[in-house]
């Protein structure tokens, strides 16, 4: 077993972080010790971010001390970081990737032992992943779940010295159940091992499973921190400061209208209805969806009305506009709907972005601000905000709630439930079984076709498992 009672790998003693008059971090004390796992918890915007930030070296404490036991500096520790926000380089191949952070590789003939790391690194964690690290496959040529896996690969990668404390920041956002069960299992080997993990994730469920200990944060403070068999999942909510049931609401069976939509891979939908797009990652879900949008919206025409909205989960790629304030963000998808003679109306722009910034609680207190001020979750938040302000009957969310917080996934759901019983109509595809099942009928994928339909009582985990892994045979 791992010594607990180890020199801290880093300890940070009132640790705070400014941003002018936002108090980002407000005076934390916590220590890493080899063999912790330790659970980072909290809403958008408590800190979390800007805390491992201050670790990783990323940004200097403004008061307290950090200490590491090796060196003076993050890199000596052996401190890595992989984020939530991916930062690998869309145009450069899984080895180039590599190369960028590993300086021992030889400046001569480097290509082939930087495949054969990153290689051992990806089926030490993701056995059976079937990416291409021969080859020079640019990664932006790969899916979203293939390309978290590289930069988690890359995270455990020894590259020249071995890994020491791993900080994972959503790590499984965008990996369905079975790879996200393959990093679970490395990650306690890794810690069995001696390694240190600071796991973030909003979902619990992952966290009770890999924690040792779980350090929740709320404001910049921590509010709790205690082993992890000493919370309760609705214990640790309320200590978040946000509070939900483990279970969805009941609610009575729905009446839908007319169909509203097929496409030629058999995928329907009717006026009202939450229709789920499940199966593993990378079996058609989001090339389904794409080419329903597209198929919507792709016109030269200008309109006052749209027929369809779109809600990215890969929100850097799809999503945000990153030179644009909060406020565009919010309101472009909307500016038409009361607009005369061409001109804006920004006195009803102001209004809706504040309206839709305090329904679904995007922290922020200036609208102008630009959008990556946000954390990843409000940026999220931002997205849905601007989908939902626009009227279009037909809502196409692709893996949504990426890196957003539980209270927040409850407020959601509430609300798309809301607008469908007004008669809007959702595609919703997720790798999360929870959100699935939030749904009304379930397409699952398999090998770009679908594989099964499921309504009402059949919407379960293990019957989605099942269509997923095995073609059900033609009735």
């Amino acid at each position: 077993m791992p010594d607990h009672e180890s020199r801290p790998i880093v300890a940070l003693a009132e640790a705070k972080k400014h941003f002018g008059p936002v108090r980002a971090l407000d005076g934390v004390t916590l220590s890493v010790a080899p063999g912790d796992c330790i659970g980072l918890v909290g809403h958008n915007g408590a800190g979390k971010s800007t805390l491992v930030n201050l670790i990783n070296g990323g940004l200097a404490p403004s008061g307290g001390t950090i200490r590491f036991d090796q060196g003076d500096d993050a890199l000596t520790a052996g401190v890595r970081s992989v984020f939530q926000e991916l930062s690998l380089c869309p145009n450069l191949s899984v080895a180039e990737n590599l190369r960028i952070s590993h300086s021992s590789l030889p400046r001569i003939g480097w290509r082939k032992p930087a495949r054969a790391e990153m290689l051992a690194s990806l089926d030490a964690i993701f056995p059976g992943h079937g990416i291409d690290v021969a080859g020079d496959v640019e990664i932006e040529r790969l899916t979203i779940a293939e390309r978290q896996m590289v930069e988690i690969a890359i995270g455990f990668a020894p590259r020249g010295s071995e890994a020491r404390l791993v900080i994972l920041d959503e790590p499984t956002s965008s990996l369905d159940a079975g790879i996200a069960d393959q990093l679970l299992a490395h990650v306690k080997r890794f810690c069995a091992a001696g390694g240190a993990v600071i796991f973030i994730s909003h979902m619990l469920g992952e966290v009770f499973e890999v924690a040792s200990r779980i350090v929740v944060l709320k404001d910049g403070r921590i509010v709790a921190e205690r082993a992890t068999q000493d919370f309760t999942r609705q214990g640790l909510i309320d200590a978040m400061g946000h509070m939900t049931s483990d279970d969805a609401s009941v609610e009575t069976a729905r009446q839908f209208g007319a169909e509203v939509l097929r496409t030629p891979e058999g995928l329907s939908a009717r006026q009202g209805e939450i229709v789920g797009l499940a199966g593993l990652a990378g079996h058609g879900q989001a090339a389904a969806l794409a080419r329903f949008y597209l198929a919507k919206t792709s016109t030269w025409r200008a309109s006052r009305t749209s027929d369809a909205v779109f809600v990215a989960g890969d929100r850097a790629r799809d999503g945000v506009l990153p030179l644009w304030s909060i406020l565009r963000n919010i309101s472009i998808a909307s500016l038409k709907l009361g607009a005369r003679a061409g001109l804006v109306d920004r006195s009803a722009e102001n209004e809706m972005a504040e309206g839709w910034k305090t329904r679904i609680g995007i922290r922020t207190d200036d609208l102008t601000r630009p959008i990556l001020s946000l954390s990843g979750g409000n940026q999220q938040k931002a997205l849905f905000a601007r989908a939902l302000a626009n009227p279009a009957p037909i809502v196409v969310m692709d893996d949504p709630m990426r890196g957003v917080d539980v209270g927040t996934k409850q407020d959601v759901y509430a609300m798309i439930r809301a607008e469908a019983a007004r008669g809007r109509t959702f595609l919703w595809y997720s790798t999360e079984t929870e959100e699935v099942c939030q749904c009304d009928r379930v397409f699952v994928f398999r090998n770009g076709e679908i594989s099964a339909e499921l309504t009402g009582t059949e919407i379960t985990e293990e019957n989605i498992l099942a269509a997923s892994f095995e073609m059900q045979e033609a009735s």
